[in-house]
């Protein structure tokens, strides 16, 4: 007989479909004999009562815009998640459970967003998922201020996401916290499985701050749970009390042990990041009554009552379509910015909008700038942002408002000096799946970013990245400061677009494309300096910019092919010009964005970088890596091989020989 002694909040029932998880996600990590079993075994209650009698989703439509979002934070524990897909109704079948972690299945190792229905988020690496949840709060509040009309409570959804001890160890999460404190993100909620063991071991070995009053400290509505994570009683209470927090976050500090029910393995790190064993799993299984020779198994009852509440989350969704029908009849502006927004349209006549320029000088940062200031006052579902170098990014459009606790109406985020939250932030705006998100900082501090742009890129979500100071064109500031490998390192990310325009009408029309790319993020690399404004009677770049590469300066039978992008374009002209006067003939090609360019069809590709010419230059203020692709076994490359120098940036230009004269003895060297 099945051991269903109830625990505090938990009827017998409640305590079937708790052990159900526990048994699924247990048998899951065993068949593929890869996974981490304990973090499910621990939080089975909590996710249970969350899932089943305080969340509002509808499994007939993941999608609906007014549901409630979890986020898997402590993502090695996918099979809990899974397990809850499957009861909960979403799809998920007992045999996708039995293919965890194997090839083309829907359950991976770790949750990833589209591609299970019901994953908020792409979660795994530890302090990402918490951090997406901070920027789904924010979008919310965002979202709220900006539609909701009396009697019309369009948005009024909540985030909830379970984290562990490795996603509060993690930098981001702490930059992310502290700005959701700061915020007050009342519809942001935590559960924190409390467990004391990470890989390594007991917690005691690194981590022994009072978390409690680190949160407290953030500004965080704070509470402890203590007993064995089963005292679902005690658990409700903290829930009840957060979904009626006014002013702060909550992160409910939930004491928990890992492998709940284990004899050898319970509060082990041996049940955090490997299969129990079957000899384990049949005593865990005998000592609960349930028959220790079957796996996955639901008993009777444990679907149906843990879908007992779908009826009427169908019937609240109907209530809000209704709701939002009526919104369209007496606020039609409005709900057609919504509509739009679901379809990733931001501005119905953006080319209209788009500023041109004349030729001249500009920074192209500061033409970024001028092209938000042009579009973004048309563009309500776009917020912006910047960590802490605004003025230097030129992220803030004229007449924008601040988002803050008391303003959560305003598009502009002060991110503070937290790039790595920033990136993870921006994620979890875009994630709401109706606002998109950009922000600003140094080039050089992608570094900090980098998990969250890999993130970005693997799941689809449409970020933006104004990445100013893009080389040791920057100048004074020095080799820390200036990116010299940062470029290759990004174009390495498969799924970015990274484009460095050439000067003020490439970087017009880099923001067309980057609003309009929806498949992934983009990264636009800006000039601190001053770049010429090329003519657009002569080389029409903005036209030609969204193929990624094109022919500025074109020739019959070229004797030299000049690549170039940014600001070295400039000198790519220049070169081109004196060798003219000799009678070489140099087609000049600007390359904003590679993986643009390799999206084109070969015939295009071909007449842009004609196959017989073999002679080609290469210029760029990095390093060489990637060129190889274009320039060939006999090309040169003219940029850095070693970090930058404090100077003022013609001086760094010149001592670091990317000059016009150094273009033109390499294309003659080539050439002779």
């Amino acid at each position: 007989m099945v051991n269903t002694k109830s625990n505090p909040g938990l009827s017998q029932l409640d305590e079937l479909c708790v052990q159900t998880i526990r048994f699924l996600s247990m048998d899951g990590v065993q068949k593929a004999n890869s996974g981490h079993p304990g973090m499910p075994m621990g939080m089975a209650p909590a996710a249970y009562t969350l899932w089943t009698k305080y969340m509002k989703h509808n499994p007939a439509n993941p999608k609906w815009h007014n549901r409630d979002r979890f986020v898997l934070s402590a993502g090695h524990g996918s099979m809990l998640l899974y397990s809850l897909l499957h009861l909960c109704g979403y799809g998920l079948t007992l045999d996708d459970l039995k293919k965890f972690r194997q090839w083309d299945s829907l359950t991976p190792g770790h949750p990833e967003f589209g591609h299970t229905a019901g994953v908020e988020a792409t979660t795994g690496p530890l302090g990402q998922g918490i951090s997406n949840a901070v920027g789904m709060a924010i979008a919310e509040k965002y979202l709220a201020a900006q539609f909701n009309k009396d009697g019309f409570n369009l948005f009024d959804y909540k985030i909830y996401t379970i984290a562990g001890d490795g996603c509060l160890q993690e930098g981001v999460a702490s930059e992310a916290c502290s700005l959701a404190g700061h915020l007050g993100l009342n519809n942001l909620i935590v559960i924190y499985d409390d467990n004391y063991i990470t890989i390594d071991g007991d917690t005691s070995l690194s981590f022994t701050e009072d978390r409690a009053k680190r949160f407290e400290s953030y500004g965080w509505n704070v509470q402890v749970v203590g007993g064995d994570g089963n005292d679902m009683a005690s658990f409700e209470k903290a829930l009840q009390n957060a979904q009626n927090e006014k002013d702060r976050p909550t992160i409910i500090q939930l004491r928990t042990h890992i492998g709940f029910g284990s004899p050898n393995k319970q509060d082990s790190h041996a049940a955090h990041g490997a299969p129990l064993g079957e000899d384990e799993i049949k005593l865990i299984k005998k000592n609960y009554g349930w028959d220790p020779e079957k796996t996955f198994v639901v008993p009777d009852g444990v679907i149906e009552h843990m879908q007992s509440g779908n009826a009427e989350a169908d019937k609240l969704e109907k209530q809000w379509n209704k709701l939002f029908a009526d919104y369209s009849e007496k606020y039609p502006k409005e709900a057609a910015i919504i509509k739009n927004a679901e379809k990733g349209v931001l501005c119905e006549n953006i080319d209209a909008l788009l500023p041109k320029y004349e030729a001249g000088v500009e920074a192209t940062r500061k033409a970024s700038g001028a092209t938000l200031n042009a579009l973004m006052p048309n563009m309500p579902m776009v917020m912006g942002g910047s960590a802490d170098l605004t003025p230097s990014n030129n992220t803030q459009f004229k007449g924008v408002k601040d988002y803050q606790k008391d303003s959560p109406s305003g598009r502009y985020i002060r991110y503070g000096v937290r790039e790595h939250a920033m990136g993870a932030v921006m994620n979890g705006i875009c994630l709401s799946g109706l606002l998109r998100a950009y922000g600003g900082t140094f080039f050089c501090f992608s570094d900090y970013m980098r998990p969250a742009i890999r993130m970005a890129a693997l799941s689809g979500y449409n970020p933006i990245y104004v990445f100013t100071h893009d080389s040791i064109g920057l100048g004074e500031d020095g080799p820390t400061h200036q990116p010299v490998e940062h470029i290759a390192a990004l174009r390495a990310i498969p799924n970015v677009l990274t484009i460095r325009p050439a000067d003020a009408n490439e970087t017009v029309a880099a923001w067309k494309v980057a609003l309009e790319n929806t498949a992934g993020p983009t990264a636009l690399l800006l000039t601190r300096q001053n770049v010429l404004t090329l003519d657009q009677n002569k080389y029409p770049a903005a036209a030609n910019m969204a193929k990624g590469a094109y022919v500025l300066v074109e020739q019959e039978n070229p004797d030299v092919i000049i690549m170039a992008t940014g600001s070295e374009v400039e000198l790519a002209i220049a070169a081109a010009e004196k060798l003219a006067a000799e009678n070489i003939k140099a087609q000049v090609v600007s390359m904003p964005c590679w993986e643009l360019f390799e999206k084109q069809s070969k015939a295009y590709k071909d007449s842009v970088l004609p196959k017989n010419v073999k002679a080609r230059v290469a210029v760029e203020a990095g390093v060489e890596q990637g060129w190889y692709k274009y320039i060939g076994d006999s090309g040169i490359f003219v940029g850095m091989k070693s970090f930058g120098a404090s100077a003022p940036y013609k001086k760094c230009y010149e001592g670091f020989g990317i000059t016009v004269d150094a273009v033109i003895a390499s294309a003659k060297k080539i050439i002779g």
